[in-house]
């Protein structure tokens, strides 16, 4: 089942931890940047050394697909911590960077490739 991922209470529940531990001090913008690097560092970590087919099979190994699924869900708290923090809708941000996306890789100009928005014509 993959249901549909509530942004507002799960900020809500990641606050309340923090709340709980009086991590609060510490959850400022940078240092939270700071971490979700550090997160996505371990989960391209978990991808090191992997032929392009076994990284598209890593649900075979279920000790690599569990620490998959850790660091994907680390990298959302602290996503979704930052976004609080600084008061950011991640739906509207979401919305408009896809409007942007749009404008700047035209499906009849891109389809098929993959260079950059500024190296094709």
């Amino acid at each position: 089942m993959n249901e549909s991922l509530d942004i507002a209470h799960w900020q809500k529940v990641i606050d309340e931890f923090a709340l709980e531990r009086d991590w609060d001090q510490f959850h400022n913008p940078k240092n939270l940047a700071m971490a979700l690097t550090v997160e996505a560092s371990e989960l391209l970590q978990e991808f090191q050394w992997l032929t392009p087919d076994a990284a598209s099979e890593l649900e075979k190994d279920p000790k690599k697909w569990a620490n998959v699924q850790d660091e994907l869900a680390d990298i959302m708290v602290y996503l979704l911590r930052i976004a609080d923090k600084l008061n950011i809708d991640l739906n509207t941000a979401l919305r408009q960077k896809m409007a942007k996306n749009r404008q700047k890789y035209p499906a009849d100009k891109v389809r098929g490739s993959a260079k950059k928005y500024n190296e094709y014509e």
